[in-house]
This record gives C-alpha cells, sequence and structure tokens, in this order.
C-alpha cells in the first residue's frame, strides 16, 4: 500500500475559507496576510475585509482593551494601506483611533464608524478637532464604556 502525502496548501481555497470563517477577522488579517500570494487573494476578500474591529472585545458592546502596539503597527503599516477601499465598518476605541484613521490615504466605501471611549474626560476633544473633518460624510457611534 502507497502512503499518500497531502500538505496543508494542496488544500482548496473553499477549505481554507470555511476555516477562516470561524475566527475573527482581525487574526486572520495579521496572521495570513502577506504569507503567500494565494492568502492575500484569499484573506483579501470581502468576507474578512469589510468589518474590521481593531480592538479587544467581550461583547459587542463592551470593551476590554486596545490591541498590542505589535498589532496595530502591523494594521497601521501594511494591512490597511492595503484593504482600505473594502471596509465598510470599523470599529475603534479613542487610543488608537487616530493613528488607525490616518493610516489610509482613504477609507473610500467606510459607512459606519463605532468609536469605543476609553477615558471620557480625556477623550471626548477628539471629537472636535480636524480629525473629523474629513469623516462627516458617514454615521458613527461613540460609546462609553463606563
Amino acid at each position: 500500500m502507497e502512503c499518500l502525502r497531502v500538505e496543508l496548501f494542496d488544500l482548496p481555497d473553499e477549505i481554507f475559507l470555511m476555516i477562516f470563517k470561524k475566527l475573527e477577522n482581525v487574526e486572520i488579517l495579521y496572521s495570513l496576510m502577506d504569507v503567500n500570494m494565494r492568502f492575500n487573494q484569499i484573506v483579501s476578500d470581502s468576507i474578512f475585509t469589510t468589518q474590521i474591529t481593531l480592538m479587544k472585545q467581550r461583547s459587542s458592546m463592551e470593551l476590554t482593551s486596545s490591541l498590542p502596539n505589535i498589532v496595530l503597527d502591523r494594521f497601521c503599516l501594511r494591512i490597511l494601506p492595503k484593504i482600505h477601499d473594502n471596509i465598510k465598518w470599523l470599529k475603534l476605541e479613542t487610543l488608537s483611533m487616530e493613528r488607525i484613521l490616518l493610516a489610509a490615504n482613504n477609507y473610500s466605501n467606510l459607512c459606519q464608524l463605532d468609536i469605543f471611549i476609553m477615558n471620557k474626560e480625556t477623550d471626548m476633544h477628539l471629537f472636535t478637532g480636524k480629525l473629523f473633518d474629513c469623516y462627516n460624510h458617514f454615521n458613527y457611534l461613540v460609546v462609553d464604556r463606563h
């Protein structure tokens, strides 16, 4: 009897998609973007790039913390500039909000922005500056976690 050897990259794209759909979009993008051309094509699909949550959450309205700097660095420098046109919904927290919004030249299809306030006393000034002048064409939700 002959031994059949099957490797990971022998799997069809459909199997990868089924597996990847079970994981968080941020984890997929962070782990697999730029691994190889095939994974780039799969993870750049709108399934994974339409809604991006760049913070840790316990539930839909409960923030736990911001992402580690190493993760944010990779998103801001390598991932967001590649997928910015696909993003329709961003969920952010105020500690990294400005950095994330400025990471791409334009989020041309962004129509919803959810912002979770980390510190109400110090973060409310962020909503009166120039940063939001260019984002007045869509609705945004500000959530105070306290």
